[in-house]
């Protein structure tokens, strides 16, 4: 098999810091790479096409579908597998082989794998706090990201929630996508904050957090009912699953969701204060 027969989208805005490697660690290896920028004010869609991307720009009209949902629909259509990656991700070679060998065959008859992500924090892999997994590949005529009654909430923008989208049969693949944002801390700050003013309006939703609940990861819909979600969050990543042993930023990371957790219920308390 000389390139995997799937297209890569990357969702970008501003991702000149990241989008080389990105687009590096996959070109050659599929049978297209397209990034899909939403007006980015920055050198993301010059550096992209550099290095042997399509550039498609994405404007959205704040309905569905949102920005994935779009990609699904229109770009590059007669490739039915799309492999989603984030600006700031790259496939690891353990990935890239294992792909190879899932579609060595033909086509799966699954119709979307689940990717562990590893990620980075503070500049270090952590290996034991962070345990989240993507459904991140797609056979576009199987799957369709859900479209819960969110639009007027804030946070997320043209951006899909965390959820997952929905696929009659998914199967788990184990190598991993590395997420390494080489941004200064401060955005993974920035990026959070926006997250939880989503996060919180769905507290006071409950009807539309419902919904989203039935879609995200089993790990996602056991969390979203948990009292305490601070503690619990801190609880989870540091000491469960051992966060402290990736030193400093295991510390890190768990103090940071745990105050993201804690964002969202300050948030939803104001919101219900009116």
């Amino acid at each position: 098999m000389s390139t995997l027969p799937l297209v890569v989208v990357i969702p970008t805005r501003n991702e000149a810091e990241n989008i080389a490697r990105t687009v590096s660690s996959v070109v050659g290896h599929v049978r297209a790479v397209v990034v899909v920028d939403s007006h980015s004010t920055d050198d993301t869609c010059k550096i992209a096409a550099g290095l042997g991307a399509e550039v498609v720009e994405y404007t959205w009209d704040g309905g569905y579908p949102k920005k994935k949902q779009w990609c699904l629909d229109r770009v590059r259509p007669e490739i039915p597998w799309v492999l989603f990656l984030d600006g700031d991700e790259t496939p690891s070679r353990e990935l890239l082989a294992e792909l190879r060998a899932a579609f060595a065959a033909g086509p799966p008859s699954v119709a979307a794998f689940d990717i562990p992500l590893g990620y980075w924090f503070a500049g270090r892999r952590l290996r034991h706090g962070h345990t989240i997994v993507k459904r991140a590949l797609l056979d576009r005529t199987r799957c369709r990201f859900p479209e819960p009654a969110d639009l007027d909430a804030p946070g997320m923008g043209e951006q899909e929630g965390h959820y997952q989208p929905l696929a009659p049969s998914a199967a788990r693949l184990r190598a991993p996508i590395e997420h390494e944002d080489l941004d200064p801390v401060r955005t993974w700050f920035e990026r959070h904050n926006r997250y939880s003013d989503w996060e919180a309006w769905l507290e006071v939703h409950p009807a539309v957090k419902e919904d989203i609940r039935r879609v995200k990861s089993r790990q996602g819909q056991l969390f979203h009912r948990a009292p305490l979600k601070p503690l619990v969050s801190f609880a989870y990543a540091y000491v469960y699953r051992r966060g402290f042993l990736d030193g400093r930023a295991g510390l890190d990371y768990a103090l940071a969701m745990s105050f993201y957790r804690w964002q969202i219920g300050l948030k939803a308390r104001e919101y219900r204060r009116g």
